[in-house]
């Protein structure tokens, strides 16, 4: 047994990953944990007391869990380009009388601190970071209290940085995952390098453990991560109509399309990197959406949430990895299970 195996809780190599805005749910984690894997709570958009709450539910079913969080990476919008952009999509919101917020654009940083601060208070087992790395002493800090820190990479040289950085490991992450890429670098769209070889690369670069993501899909997925040197797969959009999913039903309801093309990355919804499945409100307005996150997400957020109400899959964010037809209607743990040849 490795020392990653050891120190994640692993008795099989395949990770349920955290999915923000509500996809990733406490049910969702346990499954995941039942099978023998990992699962995350997704800290990102949530208020501290909510996910206090989600992880005092994950301490009440008495298994391990990793908590992962959004590092503060803005990317600043042009007030211009912002307010020119609220202009043109006013006319989608204006489908479910939603008035978008066109004031001064949001720029927070998603309660970073105040999360630390709770997982200082309350230690959960690993604790993983996306869209940047965190301050040399806030790693510090969670590993002396008792967190396993992981960090998100998209590349080569963001690998290596992140081992500088002080990860204890790295989650791989390629451009075929759904939602949004953890890249560092957001003005640049990551190259589309099958996981394998960019694992392989890696791999030849730094002795610190892998995970792999994006795109893995089916057990003969799982298999060539593995062989290329991941010691875990990290699966997300396979879950997305699982049981135990807290995807939205219209959101479902899509991926289980057969109408649905090839997913496609857009910044249109959060002004950040995403690959989503295709829809009216990409095809409209991806060529005009702004460079800018979390600005872009909030600016949209109103009208993407009156579309979840409405049923409306052509103006709400898809998100989807490229392996979304495989995603199935089924219990978390059976999908998960047949991932790994259970």
């Amino acid at each position: 047994m490795s020392a990653l195996t050891t120190d994640l809780d692993l008795k099989v190599p395949v990770i349920a990953a955290p999915m923000a805005g509500g996809a990733s749910t406490p049910a969702l984690v346990v499954a995941a944990a039942r099978v023998g894997g990992l699962g995350f709570l997704a800290a990102g958009y949530k208020t501290p007391q909510a996910l206090s709450d989600q992880m005092d539910t994950m301490r009440t079913e008495g298994v391990s869990f990793g908590v992962n969080v959004f590092a503060p990476n803005p990317v600043p919008v042009d007030a211009t380009a912002f307010r020119t952009y609220a202009e043109a999509i006013q006319v989608e919101a204006d489908r479910y009388g939603v008035t978008l917020p066109v004031g001064e654009p949001v720029e927070d940083d998603d309660y970073f601190e105040d999360k630390i601060d709770l997982l200082l208070a309350n230690p959960v087992p690993v604790v993983s970071f996306t869209f940047g790395f965190p301050a040399p002493g806030v790693v510090k800090a969670l590993r002396a209290a008792g967190s396993t820190v992981v960090f998100t990479v998209t590349s080569e040289a963001e690998a290596l940085l992140a081992v500088d950085a002080g990860a204890d490991l790295l989650v791989v992450q390629s451009a075929a995952a759904g939602g949004h890429s953890g890249t560092i670098t957001p003005l640049q769209v990551p190259a589309e390098t099958p996981i394998t070889e960019l694992i392989a690369r890696i791999r030849h670069r730094t002795s610190v453990p892998l995970l792999a993501a994006g795109g893995l899909a089916t057990s003969a997925d799982v298999a060539a991560a593995l062989h290329a040197g991941a010691e875990a797969a990290v699966v997300g959009t396979v879950l997305l109509r699982t049981e135990e999913s807290g995807a939205s039903a219209p959101h479902k309801s899509a991926l289980a399309d057969a109408s649905r093309g090839k997913t496609v990355v857009t910044r249109a919804f959060t002004g950040r990197p995403a690959r989503a499945l295709r829809n009216e409100f990409i095809d409209r307005y991806d060529s005009q959406a702004p460079v800018g996150y979390p600005a872009i997400h909030h600016l949209t957020n109103p009208m993407r949430k009156a579309a979840v109400a409405q049923g409306d899959p052509e103006r709400m964010h898809l998100w989807a990895g490229t392996g979304y037809r495989h995603a199935t209607a089924e219990p978390a743990e059976v999908v998960l299970a047949r991932l790994i040849n259970l």
